[in-house]
């Protein structure tokens, strides 16, 4: 049989092009490698699916944040005012995650790899407006459209959900507190994450003193005293020895939320976080108010 060279030569020139354009269809893109210096960020890249290769303070991830979890493979780039330069370089990121809190470093950052900043906590912004922008610009950035937008329908079913479940209640309004010590405590209010979840669940926030735009102020806990009817929730992780030194401080027995039983720690969600930590206090919050959790004590966490 006579091969004509000329049919030979198009043939394999065909295949070649065929077997191109199938491992184009089949082989994905490369994964984009993502550091991030923000927990923020890092939850909101976890509920989409894409974890970062790097995080700062990884190893205190469960202390602040609990949920979602954070890969054990995802590496510890050190505080994330003193970012270990020299370990996130030598895992090559295609991209860093950045604040305006960390800002001052982008310059050496951006010898690494490109920086993008994305705040949600800034002066006249609604956090949690702003937390469903940085997540629609993150599923942006790693092909995660589909995503978001099923945890956006997720977050906005369990707020009326958790709303529906309040309302047939009558509830105190709350105050909401991360103790520092046994005499200071931050207490959450106006332009922070949990106020605008407050304002979506229909809960009243006891507290209408002025904060910061991270939403939070530093008062001394005799600020706590209140003849309204309050309840406290306190969140953890709490100082050591902290409930036991208040248990027999005579200011803190005699404040009225104290001697009405009306004392409840939380666990952890981070007060600077984005939709999953909404997410998580909301759904922490209501369990405690309208179940089993949500009963009256005896001034002790409950």
């Amino acid at each position: 049989m006579v091969i004509d060279r000329r049919a030979l030569l198009g043939g394999i020139a065909a295949t070649a092009v065929t077997v191109r354009a199938a491992r184009a269809t089949v082989m994905p893109a490369p994964r984009l490698r993502i550091a991030s210096l923000d927990y923020a960020l890092t939850e909101t890249l976890l509920t989409l699916g894409h974890p970062p290769i790097a995080q700062t303070a990884a190893g205190d991830w469960d202390e602040w944040v609990v949920e979602p979890a954070l890969p054990a493979g995802v590496a510890d780039l050190g505080s994330s005012l003193q970012v270990n330069f020299e370990r996130l370089a030598l895992l090559e990121p295609d991209l860093i995650l950045t604040t305006d809190y960390v800002a001052r470093q982008e310059t050496a950052l951006a010898r690494i790899a490109p920086v993008e900043r994305l705040t949600i906590y800034q002066e006249g912004t609604d956090p949690l407006q702003r937390a469903r922008d940085v997540t629609h610009t993150l599923a942006e950035r790693t092909g995660r459209q589909d995503a978001a937008d099923a945890f956006m329908e997720n977050i906005d079913a369990t707020f009326a959900a958790c709303a529906r479940r309040l309302a047939r209640l009558s509830l105190p309004p709350v105050y909401l507190v991360a103790f520092m010590d046994t005499r200071h405590a931050r207490i959450f209010g106006r332009h922070g994450l949990y106020q605008s979840v407050l304002d979506r669940l229909g809960v009243t926030n006891a507290y209408e003193g002025e904060t910061n735009y991270w939403g939070f102020a530093t008062v001394g806990v005799e600020t706590l005293a209140t003849a309204r009817d309050v309840r406290l929730f306190a969140f953890e992780p709490l100082p050591p020895t902290l409930m036991q030194t208040l248990g027999a401080s005579p200011l803190w027995r005699q404040l009225p939320f104290v001697k009405a039983g009306q004392v409840t720690v939380l666990p952890p969600t981070l007060m600077f976080g984005a939709l999953p930590s909404a997410l998580r206090f909301a759904e922490l919050l209501t369990e405690a108010l309208a179940g089993p959790a949500g009963q009256a004590g005896d001034g002790a966490p409950a």
